[in-house]
Order: C-alpha cells, then sequence, then structure tokens
C-alpha cells in the first residue's frame, strides 16, 4: 500500500536512523514563517495561531503502515514526529498518534534496543499546560530556539500574531525541562544562520547568541544542538554558517551556561 505517515528512514546528523512521522495533512501549516524553513514559506492562510487545531486521528492504516515498515529496520534509532509538514502539536490528535506509535514499537524484536519516540517542535504552543503535559510523554523532545530577543524572533521566525512573546517562549520551555520524566531527554535545537542582505540582521548576531546562552543556561536542557541550513531554504538570502562559526558558538554557549551536565555540540 502507498505510504501515507511515513518517510525514510534516513541518517540523521544528530539522531542516527531515523523513521520520520508526518501527522498533519499535505500541506504546510504552522504558526511560524521561518526564513529558512527547508518545506518552503507557510502561506497566508495556513499561519496559525497557537490555539489553532486540526484533528486529525490515527487511522488503523497508521498502524499497518508503521508496523510494516518497522518490521524491515529493527536496528532503527529514532521513530520522529517531525515538522514536515508543520508543527505536529497542532493536531489535536497527536498523543494519540504516540500511543498507537509505542504499542506498535513494544511489539517488534529491536537488534540495538528500542528507538526512541522523538517530538519535533517550534515551542510556540507549550506555553499552554495541556499541551507541555502531552508532550513530555516522548522519549526525546527536540524544542526549537533559534533567538532571545523579541526583534530577532519577529524577523527569523515570523510568527503568528497570536504567538506568545519571546520571553513567555522561553519561560515554557524551561517549564517543560523541569517537568520532563528522569527518563526522558530534551534538547535544544538552535538553527544558526546567515543573511546575503545587508538590509536584513541574520540571527548570527553577538546580541542574540549571548542572550540565546542565558536562555538555555536558564531552561537546562539536557543537550544543544547547533546546526544550520542544510538544504535550500524559503528565503533566497538566507544561507548556512561554517563550521567554524558554528564551533564558536559551542564555546560562546559552554563559556556562559557553564554547566558540563548539558551536552553542547554542533552538527
Amino acid at each position: 500500500m502507498p505510504r501515507i505517515y511515513t518517510y525514510g528512514p534516513f541518517n540523521s546528523r544528530r539522531l542516527g536512523l531515523s523513521l520520520g512521522i508526518n501527522i498533519l495533512s499535505n500541506q504546510k501549516i504552522c504558526t511560524y514563517n521561518c526564513v529558512y524553513c527547508e518545506i518552503g514559506l507557510t502561506s497566508k492562510e495556513n499561519l496559525v495561531s497557537p490555539k489553532f487545531r486540526v484533528k486529525i486521528p490515527p487511522t488503523h492504516n497508521f498502524r499497518k503502515e508503521l508496523a510494516s515498515i518497522l518490521k524491515l529496520v529493527p536496528h532503527l534509532n529514532n521513530m520522529s514526529f517531525t515538522g514536515y509538514y508543520g508543527e505536529p502539536t497542532l493536531n489535536a490528535n497527536f498523543l494519540d498518534f504516540h500511543k498507537t506509535a509505542y504499542e506498535v514499537r513494544e511489539k517488534i524484536k529491536w537488534t540495538h534496543g528500542k528507538p526512541k519516540l522523538t517530538l519535533f517542535t517550534n515551542s510556540s504552543t507549550l506555553y499552554l499546560e495541556e499541551i507541555r503535559e502531552k508532550v513530555k510523554k516522548f522519549d526525546l523532545v527536540l524544542a526549537k530556539l533559534d533567538v532571545a530577543t523579541q526583534e530577532d524572533f519577529i524577523r527569523t521566525n515570523c510568527p503568528h500574531k497570536d504567538t506568545s512573546d519571546i520571553e513567555m517562549l522561553i519561560e515554557s520551555i524551561a517549564k517543560l525541562s523541569r517537568d520532563m520524566p528522569n527518563s526522558h531527554e530534551l534538547a535544544i535545537q538552535c538553527l544558526i544562520y546567515n543573511s546575503y542582505s545587508e538590509n536584513y540582521r541574520s540571527n548570527n548576531n553577538t546580541e542574540n547568541i549571548i542572550k540565546l546562552a542565558h536562555a538555555i543556561k536558564k531552561i537546562k536542557p539536557d543537550s544543544v544542538q547547533v546546526y544550520s541550513v542544510a538544504r535550500i531554504p524559503a528565503n533566497y538570502y538566507v544561507f548556512s554558517t561554517d563550521k567554524e562559526r558554528k564551533r564558536e558558538i559551542v564555546e560562546k554557549f559552554k563559556e556562559i551556561i557553564n554547566d558540563k551536565s548539558i551536552e553542547i555540540a554542533y552538527y
């Protein structure tokens, strides 16, 4: 049968062999319109409030598709609920998908331990307690935080007008970090990019990097992933930061955060 919900597996720079799981429709719906987005711009009608919800429950075909793929990759590292078509927590039924994936995973014999049930989120819905309660059930949560000033937030992530300001967003991630079960992990994803345009300031600026480090120190995640654009971005003036710059950012983060229990690396 044709695959509707899954793509890959693929080798991830950060997660190893991963199976992507899409729980949204086949068109992008998101709370952001990030300048660097690798799946293109968010259309005006699909740029939505963090309170907006679609209701797409898992069907029997989801269970069947997942089981048929997973039995072929007993060495899988991650089952990743990604932002392939937008922000996955906008689906009111995203925890139902988690439950089905968990049940299917438990029935398979794995060669290197069970793959993690991983959620990618842009963090915009985490100010809602009901969302945090659901999100923390994933083995690994990768929460996006590219910026720590309101100006950089508006320029980089171009959020819907109803989105919380950056201070509340940071506090929301910090609350999630405090509430995560000890056996689960929270990683902060920082995508740092450059700009060709003299009239556009990217998030790769000193003020943002320093404030971002202080925000991460407040959040206290298990790990931090610094990376950059790897595919064609939504806007032509955006391009990736090089390895040396990413290394410098990691060193600055380590200096300010000053916590060896937090793994900080670039990819």
